[in-house]
């Protein structure tokens, strides 16, 4: 019986695939399966076993149509970087998670940064909620769990210091465009804490991502909005920590493999990401690489 453990050894995966362990060092050897090399040994990740496993009985991938490498969806500052730095060879498309949706849809994205929130249970990134729940393929793998808050000027000069002084007829809010994870968090948080959204004295044009959400703020175009952490520290802006979200990426089951995937999650393990994660602020990488929903 194979142990239950995240990483099976060699002999371990020959055994789980029934193969013979000298296919698997030939499979290794081509790049073909997914593993990782421990003090000169190979471990074989469980869940991308398994993942490698169902795509493979697929059938011929051949006949798709190639997915472009791009990433669309929801913008993230750590993504954003590692994205840079790991030479992953994704380009970013970030319009919110709803436009990233309907892009891995359409096969016009290979990934989507979501970040979607459920009203009725406060989960997060469920399929059918997402209106992936069709996709019969559709793997979804963590990314981070970050921290949302309230960005406001340096010095809070409005003494701003929760969610209800939002409703205060003299403070601009910044907001995101229709469909973005973070307008639909901040719905969710203005009805919880009985709050009217339509009361809200609101920029007039939604703002793209969270930089400019943040720039809205710095500029003096609003006096408050809703956004990470991260973002927030990046533009100088000061933070009042309201929430912690859920950030996936959502994908097809045969890009998981595809190598810009297989780059940027492997470059997420170094210890130069832990440590940047950390200088950006607000964020628990613990679950990263994790997958949340296999088809």
């Amino acid at each position: 019986m194979i142990p239950h453990s995240p990483y099976l050894t060699t002999a371990e995966v020959a055994d789980y695939l029934r193969l013979k362990e000298r296919k698997v060092y030939d499979l290794v050897k081509q790049g073909q399966i997914p593993c990782t090399k421990v003090t000169g040994k190979l471990l074989f990740p469980r869940q991308s076993i398994d993942l490698w496993l169902m795509n493979h009985l697929e059938g011929d991938q051949q006949s798709r149509r190639p997915v472009p490498w791009v990433l669309a969806g929801s913008q993230d500052p750590l993504l954003e970087w590692a994205l840079r730095e790991s030479d992953a060879g994704l380009a970013m498309l970030c319009q919110g998670s709803g436009d990233g949706v309907q892009r891995l849809l359409t096969g016009d994205a290979m990934l989507a940064g979501v970040h979607v929130i459920d009203p009725n249970t406060g989960r997060y990134n469920d399929s059918q909620l997402l209106g992936l729940s069709g996709m019969r393929d559709l793997v979804m793998v963590r990314w981070v769990v970050r921290r949302q808050g309230l960005m406001v000027t340096p010095g809070n000069p409005k003494g701003i210091e929760s969610l209800r002084d939002l409703a205060r007829d003299e403070l601009v809010v910044a907001h995101r465009q229709s469909g973005a994870g973070a307008e639909r968090l901040l719905r969710y948080l203005l009805t919880k804490s009985g709050l009217d959204h339509e009361k809200l004295n609101l920029t007039e044009h939604p703002a793209l991502s969270e930089d400019d959400l943040a720039l809205a703020v710095r500029h003096g175009e609003a006096d408050v909005g809703l956004g990470v952490e991260a973002a927030a520290r990046r533009q100088g802006l000061e933070f009042v920590p309201v929430h912690e979200e859920c950030f996936d990426l959502a994908m097809r089951r045969r890009s998981y493999f595809e190598p810009p995937v297989q780059r940027l999650l492997a470059f997420a393990r170094d210890t130069r990401f832990a440590e940047r994660a950390a200088a950006l602020g607000g964020y628990d990488v613990g679950e990263l690489g994790t997958v949340t929903y296999n088809a």
